[in-house]
């Protein structure tokens, strides 16, 4: 490959040192310098990097990846068959069960050795799952638990949450997707009650984990809060576990290593594994998971399949699922859960499954209890999830409901006059709390989300102009010619793991005059899982950052009574519809948007595109 060219790719910033490295090595082993190995290399590199785990090269032949403006620059992607036949034939490419640094498979999709063996072991340990039933369950003492927890006749509905607690114990690995309130959590402690009544050991081990530390934290919260509530003795209540791990210290990684001290060499000690907010678990982790799980025990993986996929490679929620198709049971399996919990699913049986088994260990929650019928939210986030742009449109313009607003932005200092009088109105309350608990509150009442990180509409100039802004008021006393970041009333957001103080990515704090400090110096002030506050001198937290405005990937696994969401002013590829309904689905109570016309009408029509075989491998 021409030098010029390399730095000219560099210099725009079309491949990444990394992606240029890689390229020079594979084509240096390849042993002929060839640019279309070169080429090749660089692509899929830079696919890894942005979220795929493959290189479509169908997709990609004869695509201009830099322009020619004389002779010695440009540069085009080969033909695809001439391309596909260079590939296939170095020796730097291999085939499936082959062990090359590229593995092109027989779908014309190039691949990194290690995404493709990730992708290959997640495929084969979920298809093996879905098709080896336990062989540990007493089905009268199931349906005896399931009439117990689960009494009354919710009628021609389907009463969701029962048909998913039964298929998690029905099955070895069980996907419960819904939207929020739909009432995931409440199903993972009816879950384990089911399975700790089975008696399939004295003390059945069930391990409980998330992505972050944050969503840890709140699904344990929910399961505390949720166990006083269950029909069932307190001896099945004091056994169920409510201590969450994030899931990399579940599996406890290996210091300075991409390894795990768990493995399918040496497994967790688990009879049931649950992973809550499972859309956010990249490919990789995913399947270093899968192996570490023992083959006789249990996965259930909860989680909205229609949100933002994982900030790593893959979209595995959404694969498994099969994102874009809505599949029915097997004849069988109705008759099974007609029989244990007296749900007739008949009205969705599917005469023609596309994949026994797996169709079959699916479970879509239907109902949200967080809204109510008619909702404005609710029927904006079923728009949006349809990319249905014209129904948005009537929705925010014309409906009634109050709990969802569109602004226009129209010219920057117009949007900025509205952005500063929603700040002061959104903080005003919390930034006047002295009480920890209470400011804690309070700061969960309202948030702006970005769409992206950088730029003037981007989280970090958000967070500046609020700072600006709420100074000039009177609500925050910064010194804008100090380098001291610290003031009372800065909120926090953890951006780095800290086990030993027990602080993890994504957990918010507020920042406050230490109560028992004579001085009035200034601590940061997290929820406790018992319902207090735990208080850190700000010297002591790990990396963070203030939190006024965060972006929508950040805010996965939070809630709001109030959520801002501002989309910049021109399209970007990350402006997805994914986005919107995982923003707009934070907020509880009130949600707006500020954004022009035609940026939100492409971003709800566009959907997240991450080039996988897994759905492909689970479902073809």
């Amino acid at each position: 490959m021409n030098k010029a060219v390399i730095n000219t790719l560099y210099q725009k910033e079309i491949f990444s040192k990394i992606n240029i490295h890689f390229a020079r090595f594979i084509a240096e082993l390849a042993g002929d310098g060839d640019p279309d190995i070169f080429l090749a290399a660089a692509l899929v590199s830079r696919a890894a990097e942005n979220g795929d785990v493959c290189l479509d090269l169908r997709d990609s032949a004869e695509k201009v990846i830099l322009e020619k403006r004389n002779e010695n620059d440009g540069l085009i992607c080969p033909k695809f068959d001439r391309w596909l036949e260079k590939i296939g034939s170095s020796p730097v490419t291999g085939r499936p069960g082959q062990t090359k640094p590229l593995i092109l498979d027989y779908h014309n999709r190039l691949y990194l050795y290690r995404n493709w063996e990730y992708e290959n072991i997640l495929a084969e340990n979920i298809k093996s799952r879905a098709t080896d039933e336990p062989g540990d369950l007493d089905i009268q003492s199931l349906i005896r638990s399931i009439s117990k927890l689960y009494p009354g006749d919710r009628g021609a509905i389907p009463d969701w949450q029962k048909v998913a607690a039964a298929t998690a114990l029905l099955k070895k690995i069980c996907i419960i997707t819904g939207g929020p309130g739909t009432g995931k959590t409440f199903t993972i402690t009816r879950i384990m009650a089911l399975l700790i009544e089975q008696g399939v050991r004295d003390d059945p081990k069930i391990l409980l984990a998330a992505p972050t530390g944050k969503a840890a934290t709140r699904l344990q919260e929910s399961i505390r809060q949720a166990i006083p509530a269950l029909n069932c003795s307190d001896n099945i209540k004091n056994t169920i576990p409510s201590d969450v791990k994030t899931i990399h210290r579940m599996l406890r990684p290996k210091l300075n290593s991409p390894y795990f001290h768990y493995t399918r060499d040496n497994t967790l000690p688990a009879d049931m594994v649950i992973i809550d907010e499972a859309s956010m678990v990249d490919l990789a982790l995913m399947s270093k998971l899968v192996q570490a799980i023992p083959v006789n025990a249990r996965l259930v993986l909860i989680g909205d399949k229609d949100q933002l996929a994982s900030v790593e490679a893959g979209s595995v929620l959404g694969d498994i699922c099969d994102r874009d198709n809505l599949h029915g049971f097997s004849e069988i399996f109705c008759r099974q859960i007609l029989k244990i919990t007296k749900e007739d699913l008949s009205a969705f049986i599917d005469k023609h499954p596309s994949c026994p088994g797996l169709q079959d260990c699916i479970v879509v929650l239907r109902t949200s209890h967080r809204f109510t019928a008619g909702s404005g939210i609710a029927e904006l986030s079923r728009a949006v999830n349809r990319g249905d742009a014209d129904n948005v449109f009537q929705l925010i313009e014309d409906t009634p409901d109050s709990s969802i607003e569109w602004y226009k932005m129209g010219n920057a200092p117009e949007f900025f006059n509205l952005l500063t009088q929603r700040l002061i109105d959104g903080y005003r309350e919390y930034l006047s709390s002295a009480d920890p608990l209470s400011a804690l509150e309070q700061l969960s009442r309202f948030k702006i989300l970005c769409a992206l990180r950088i730029g003037p509409f981007g989280a970090s100039a958000i967070n500046k102009l609020a700072e600006q802004v709420l100074s000039q008021h009177g609500l925050i006393q910064l010194d804008l010619n100090s380098n001291d970041p610290w003031y009372r009333g800065r909120p926090i957001l953890i951006t780095r793991n800290d086990y030993n103080l027990g602080l993890f990515n994504g957990d918010i704090g507020v920042t406050l005059p230490d109560p028992d400090a004579s001085s009035g110096a200034l601590s940061v002030f997290f929820p406790a899982a018992d319902g207090g506050a735990r208080r850190y001198a700000t010297h002591r937290l790990p990396e963070h950052e203030t939190v006024f405005a965060m972006t929508v990937h950040k805010s996965q696994g939070s809630e709001f009574d109030e959520v801002g969401l501002i989309l910049p002013n021109k399209d970007y590829p990350v402006l997805t519809r994914e986005l919107i309904y995982t923003g707009l689905t934070r907020a509880k109570k009130k949600f707006t948007i500020w954004a022009q016309e035609p940026v939100l009408r492409t971003t709800i029509r566009r959907r997240i595109s991450r080039i996988s075989g897994l759905r492909e491998a689970l479902w073809s």
